[in-house]
């Protein structure tokens, strides 16, 4: 994918692939003749990759059909943690929607960068997706044999109800190779067909991309369907609801010839799999004449688009949408290729800026595909999946910078400018101020006079509602006299529209304010403020709707009186500008008043440490250590626990007289786990500790976290080791 050049120029211009290959070759070796250690012998190669051996626990791909049809990969350390631990939702699991659809093929220098680390990497700045809301299928793309999704991206898209492939890719003259094994005969077509199923199905993701890139001996034709329809036939046994999509490349004569379209030459392969991802040079009328090949399949063609611009109709970059206005006007869907284009080329005037807005260039062409909150309990903490902090109920547990996209919580659908009078806000997911839950904040900063209000879309849902009622509890940090509260909207079966504030500050005031805009002001039931950090206000209200659904939740924006100073620090004060508003909002959750959030007791888990390696540390007698732990329930029931934090104490030894006024430990924040295992790397254990007791924190879906007292523990002792 990604323009094949070799491929082109092999099929158009050998003769300039031929020249183009020598001057490379030429370059290559008066490049090997240059020492560039000036003298000094090169370093030593890092040891090869031995998927066998424990180590942090990485995503890869698979590059041999050796690999693939041994089943090594299942034997390997990482295998554990790089399955998926979130399903789609009952919603999302079966067949697409019959409407245009969009699919997002990431392709980021190669793949597995900074997401390839499961536990999570240390760059603050890594490469993440949270437009979630306008996307149906996200493929991981990479130019390896057998591309498996890192599982923080199936994590995460699968919380947002969008299914995810990996990519099966065969290409150039090593890809000819491959493919003669591939489709030998009709026995090894199925057989690897089942291979890929089997690794689908047990890392949990939802299909594949096919892109055989070769030109093919027409005899090998028959296998190579045989291959897809196999595939597509038992990838729907083990995953229901599953996908395999052709990519226009083959044709059904066997040339290597890209038709930018459906039409026979690519139809057989159409009509045996789940969908065509159409090659990205097409014209302005073949969408057209793709969707009336297609007939009552038409949504099952995604026109291809290529970010980078590359040949593709309307440029991409800037001008994406252009491309997807015709591919909506006629009807079928669209395939977004490269879409790490703002990131790699460093689109000013920063990423999240840029990010958000090449999205909403991309939202005003296409409608939003997905919808929550639709089940409970729901819970988000705007966490992107990077930042510079991590924080639970307020208390701040780490300070250092750090990427895992497993991390993202909901995302909100927001928007780049609100509905608002007499002033102006901007609305950002702040990443480096301290937040309420996670890493991330959602910011309202600017200006707005007294007796107006600004609103901001947060989420819409199709949330239907029982004869029970919806607990909100949404935590809110502000300035002076800045009020936030939600604004949120029910339709009933009638089509019947009702809005409800649930509001704060003054009760009388705030009724006397919004009376007249909303057809119910609920204030909170219950104010608190957070233990830890006493400026993060807690608010929870409740409200019966039965019979209506929840379809949006707005962020509302108000002053009732103006504040005449601010504190700056030191009991100082200045004067405070009537229209200044800043309000912070850490995490919403809505929950059934039904839910029964208990953890487990500490007593109910096993908890154990596996290959664990002791070695000298060159920093005064301290040790370091790797071990993996590993948990689970010992009535071996499956709990619905999304995350679990995992922290280290590290027990000094104590003389008689210091134990009896001993200091309470330090619990030292090492990462997320989203499986029951976890890996510590090159723990420094300084010389004088007598123990170290490793913490998991379960985390329930509602976002609330198990007391650290009563978690489930492992001690481990350095005595002897």
């Amino acid at each position: 994918m990604r323009f094949n050049y070799r491929s082109y120029f092999k099929s158009h211009h050998p003769q300039t692939l031929a020249s183009l290959k020598s001057i490379l070759n030429s370059f290559f070796f008066l490049l090997s003749k240059v020492n560039p250690m000036d003298g000094n012998p090169p370093p030593d190669d890092p040891p090869p990759f031995d998927p066998l051996e424990p180590s942090n626990p990485v995503s890869y791909p698979l590059k041999t059909l050796e690999e693939l049809e041994s089943r090594s990969y299942f034997n390997s350390f990482h295998f554990p943690f790089n399955k998926a631990s979130v399903k789609l939702p009952p919603y999302a699991a079966n067949e697409l929607p019959k409407r245009p659809r969009l699919l997002v093929c990431h392709d980021m220098a190669g793949g597995y960068l900074d997401d390839k680390w499961i536990q999570g990497g240390n760059n603050p700045d890594a490469y993440a997706i949270w437009h979630w809301y306008l996307i149906d299928v996200f493929v991981y793309f990479s130019h390896s044999l057998v591309t498996l999704p890192p599982p923080c991206w199936t994590n995460t898209a699968h919380k947002h109800g969008v299914k995810v492939l990996g990519t099966f890719i065969m290409e150039w003259d090593e890809g000819k190779l491959l493919a003669n094994k591939l489709l030998s005969s009709q026995k090894s077509a199925q057989m690897y067909a089942e291979q890929l199923s089997e690794l689908a199905a047990a890392l949990g993701f939802d299909g594949w991309l096919v892109n055989m890139e070769v030109s093919l001996d027409v005899e090998q034709i028959s296998n190579l369907k045989e291959f897809v329809s196999h595939l597509t036939q038992s990838m729907h046994s083990l995953v229901p609801g599953s996908l395999v999509i052709w990519y226009d490349s083959v044709t059904i004569d066997g040339n290597l010839s890209w038709q930018d379209q459906l039409n026979a030459k690519n139809k057989p392969f159409f009509d045996i799999s789940d969908g065509i991802f159409v090659n990205y040079t097409w014209r302005e009328n073949y969408p057209k004449h793709s969707a009336e090949v297609a007939g009552d399949r038409k949504f099952d063609v995604y026109m291809g688009i290529d970010v980078f611009g590359r040949n593709t109709y309307g440029g991409g970059q800037w001008t994406t949408n252009l491309a997807l206005d015709v591919i909506k006007m006629d009807n079928v869907s669209a395939a977004i290729f490269a879409p790490g284009w703002v990131y790699e080329t460093k689109q000013l005037p920063d990423f999240q800026t840029a990010q958000n807005r090449w999205w909403e260039l991309v939202e005003r062409s296409w409608d939003i595909s997905q919808n929550y909150p639709q089940t409970l309990p729901f819970y988000s903490n705007f966490d992107q999946g990077h930042g510079y902090q991590v924080s639970v109920d307020g208390k701040q547990i780490s300070q250092t910078p750090w990427n895992n996209i497993s991390s993202q919580s909901f995302q909100p659908f927001l928007e780049f400018s609100g509905k608002s009078t007499g002033g102006h806000l901007k609305v950002v997911v702040d990443i480096k101020e301290p937040s309420y839950n996670g890493g991330g904040n959602l910011t309202f900063n600017g200006t707005l006079d007294d007796d107006f209000q600004f609103s901001a879309r947060l989420f819409e849902g199709k949330l239907q509602l029982a004869d029970s009622p919806l607990n909100f509890t949404y935590s809110v940090k502000s300035n002076g006299n800045s009020l936030l509260g939600l604004s949120l909207e029910f339709t009933s079966a009638i089509r019947e529209q009702r809005s409800v504030l649930l509001a704060s500050g003054d009760s009388l005031l705030t009724m006397g304010h919004f009376v007249r805009h909303f057809d119910n002001v609920i204030m909170p039931h219950r104010v608190t403020k957070a233990e830890t950090e006493p400026s993060w206000v807690i608010q929870e209200s409740s409200i019966a709707m039965e019979g209506y659904m929840l379809t949006k939740i707005h962020a509302v924006c108000y002053k009732l009186r103006p504040e005449v100073h601010k504190k700056v620090g030191q009991g100082k004060t200045v004067p405070f500008s009537p229209s200044e508003y800043h309000a912070v909002l850490g995490h919403l959750a809505i929950n059934s008043c039904t839910l029964n959030s208990d953890f487990p007791p500490s007593t109910s888990w096993l908890v154990d440490g596996n290959f664990t390696k002791w070695s000298s540390s060159a920093s005064h007698g301290s040790k370091k250590l790797n071990v993996k732990l590993v948990w689970k329930l010992k009535d071996g029931k499956t709990h619905l626990f999304p995350k679990y934090y995992i922290y280290v104490t590290k027990q000094p030894v104590l003389s008689i007289a210091e134990t009896n006024g001993s200091l309470p430990l330090v619990q030292e924040f090492l990462g997320v786990a989203e499986v029951e295992a976890f890996y510590v790397s090159d723990l420094l254990v300084p010389s004088g500790t007598s123990s170290v007791k490793f913490i998991i924190q379960v985390c329930s879906l509602d976002g609330a976290f198990q007391k650290l007292e009563e978690s489930p523990s492992l001690d481990l002792n350095i005595q002897g080791s």
